[in-house]
């Protein structure tokens, strides 16, 4: 474990198996002005002693590492119920407990850290972000991806701490998006709708388009309840703007919006039996409530 004796920026862990990796990741934050410490961790072992010695912490039973059962042996591991280690970069595959289920141990702690995954494999990054990675970097490292990344880390941070936007069913959220250079705060009911590009998310309001590493299918599940549906494998609309459902020669499709600035999109035919049906949900709802 190791730092530098800078003060007032972010605490960093950095955690890899691999020394000339770590030691690479290591000195690339140090340079970073945003960052105050950096502590160093080669498995996920010293990872956990490293959180637990920056505060206090808290019996953890099997139950609370997700699959893991009484045998494995982080049971009874001491877990941080909160630390001042603010971002955990991490990698991927470890021996032992990967980064993954390490990931899943921080997410029962009352104040989770942020995590980043640096790894070697790109094929993780939905597994990634289901888990609420905040970012997903490639090795070869490279400095200014690592200063997006910070970049990002420090808007979600801002926004969390931010007063939320209340909406009839909740918080809005907030989506921190990269625009040449500058990092955007795009709140969820700005969307129209979603269009899903490889690994990213497209998202359509009436100013722009936006793209954020983020998977369509993670959208779907954290945007249901906010009234985004699903229409087709590459389109998620938010409900309440559709203003048309129709049958054209090609199968159905929907207007979102209106007007100029109105977008027509395609149903795919397993989608669209759930469409007509929130669709007349919605609208009775609407009714009742007259």
């Amino acid at each position: 474990m190791e730092s530098n004796d800078s003060s007032g920026g972010l605490v960093v862990l950095a955690v890899d198996d691999e020394e000339p990796a770590l030691e690479e990741l290591a000195y690339l934050l140090n340079e970073d002005p945003r960052v105050g410490v950096v502590l160093k961790a080669s498995d996920a072992t010293e990872a956990l002693r490293i959180l637990n010695s920056r505060q206090g912490t808290r019996e953890a039973s099997a139950q609370s590492l997700p699959g893991r059962g009484p045998s494995h042996p982080v049971t009874g591991t001491r877990v941080a119920e909160r630390t001042d280690v603010e971002v955990v970069f991490l990698d991927i595959r470890m021996p032992g407990l990967d980064g993954l289920e390490l990931a899943r141990v921080f997410s029962s702690m009352a104040v989770p850290p942020s995590v980043v995954f640096v790894t070697a494999h790109d094929d993780r990054a939905v597994d990634a972000y289901e888990v609420g990675a905040v970012d997903y970097l490639l090795k070869p490292l490279r400095s200014e991806r690592l200063s997006a990344s910070l970049d990002r880390i420090l808007a979600s941070r801002a926004a969390s701490a931010a007063e939320p936007v209340r909406e009839e069913n909740g918080e809005d959220e907030v989506i921190p998006v990269e625009l040449a250079g500058t990092t955007k705060l795009v709140p969820r009911s700005a969307v129209r709708y979603v269009e899903a590009q490889g690994d990213y998310a497209r998202l359509h309001t009436h100013e722009g388009s936006h793209l954020v590493r983020i998977p369509l299918s993670v959208l779907e599940d954290r945007w249901r309840d906010a009234g985004f549906v699903r229409i087709h494998r590459s389109f998620l609309v938010s409900l309440p703007l559709v203003t048309e459902l129709r049958l054209s020669g090609s199968g159905y499709v929907v207007r979102v919006g209106a007007g100029p600035e109105c977008a027509e999109l395609p149903v795919s035919r397993r989608h669209t039996r759930e469409l007509k049906d929130r669709l007349v949900r919605a609208t009775k709802q609407a009714w009742s409530q007259r």
